[in-house]
């Protein structure tokens, strides 16, 4: 587990085999009054991918290089909005249908900018971390390559500031 607080204090970045609680992540992020907007993403294992069951799911990583990215990114987010808190948080290891994978919390002044930087921190984590995502099925285990409609999500915020 890594944190990032020695570059910014109000920037967590997190790998973690652990579950966290989403409760606490927004509590730990929504207590500036200064903040008018909190936006909270949480993503989970699903059953399905690409037409086929999925019962399980492994994420692999380079620990010190996803952090690594996870932290650029992070800091690409405060460079493109007036935010105050970012919290990232990715899970790595085997997880069963319905665990959380993924936090990211985005506190600023105005919901514009909390929204904006929310997607564009999940739009750059499913296509910039070096994760590997090992899906396991009724058909044995995949590799889960890249989407392209994910590359097109990331793609979008090249032209918006």
């Amino acid at each position: 587990m890594t944190a990032s607080k020695e570059t910014n204090p109000k920037q967590v970045v997190r790998v973690q085999t652990a579950d966290f609680n989403v409760a606490d992540e927004y509590a730990a992020i929504a207590a500036d009054n200064s903040d008018g907007a909190v936006v909270t993403f949480a993503g989970k294992v699903r059953d399905f991918n690409d037409g086929s069951a999925v019962t399980d799911l492994t994420l692999e990583h380079y620990p010190g290089m996803t952090e690594a990215v996870l932290v650029q990114l992070a800091v690409q987010a405060y460079e493109r909005w007036p935010l105050n808190y970012v919290t990232i948080i990715h899970r790595v290891g085997r997880m069963e249908l319905g665990e959380q994978i993924v936090f990211i919390g985005v506190t600023s002044m105005h919901r514009k900018a909390a929204f904006a930087a929310c997607e564009f921190l999940i739009d750059f984590l499913k296509t910039k971390a070096p994760f590997w995502k090992l899906e396991a099925g009724e058909e044995g285990n995949n590799w889960v390559e890249a989407r392209d409609s994910d590359e097109q999500a990331a793609s979008m915020w090249n032209d918006v500031k």
